[in-house]
């Protein structure tokens, strides 16, 4: 039997939920320590790579505001998420070169959503033949590239 060793794994299923609200706290509190996820802080919003991660450069956009819904943003507040989400691909297309993207939401928990008090959206960047025999087969996905460095490759790109 083959083995695939994650120790770093046991930190999210012991981890205790922080309270509060994810994208708040990295937004208000640079000392968060999901607050080394974030890529990008634009007027009005948040870019930070999600912790678990479908692919490489999977990131998420939120609006600086703390509501549940896009229908609950105000056009400011939904101009201000696109102009983030076009900024967003952009910087991963020049820096990851993926041949597409799922970009998606999930609102309400009954969709999925895991911080269903602060909409936002999911970016994943895919590319041809990233799905292989290990999800399909074995459950599992293998991310190539560590969190800390696709960070810091993207918090460069945003800032230039």
């Amino acid at each position: 039997m083959e083995r695939l060793w994650a120790p770093w794994r046991m930190t999210y299923i012991k981890e205790e939920p922080r309270p509060g609200c994810l994208f708040c706290r990295a937004l208000n509190d640079p000392s968060d320590p999901d607050a080394e996820l974030v890529v990008w802080r634009p007027e009005g919003g948040l870019v930070l790579l999600n912790k678990f991660p479908y692919n490489p450069g999977h990131v998420m956009v939120a609006p600086a505001a703390h509501k549940a819904g896009l229908e609950d943003l105000d056009s400011p507040e939904s101009a201000a998420l696109m102009s983030t989400l076009g900024r967003t691909i952009s910087v991963l297309r020049q820096e990851l070169k993926p041949e597409g993207f799922n970009v998606g939401a999930n609102i309400g928990r009954v969709a999925g959503a895991g911080i269903p008090d602060h909409v936002h959206l999911h970016v994943v960047p895919r590319w041809n033949g990233d799905t292989n025999f290990m999800p399909v087969l074995s459950e599992v996905k293998v991310v190539n590239e560590h969190l800390v460095a696709t960070a810091e490759k993207l918090r460069r790109a945003f800032a230039s």
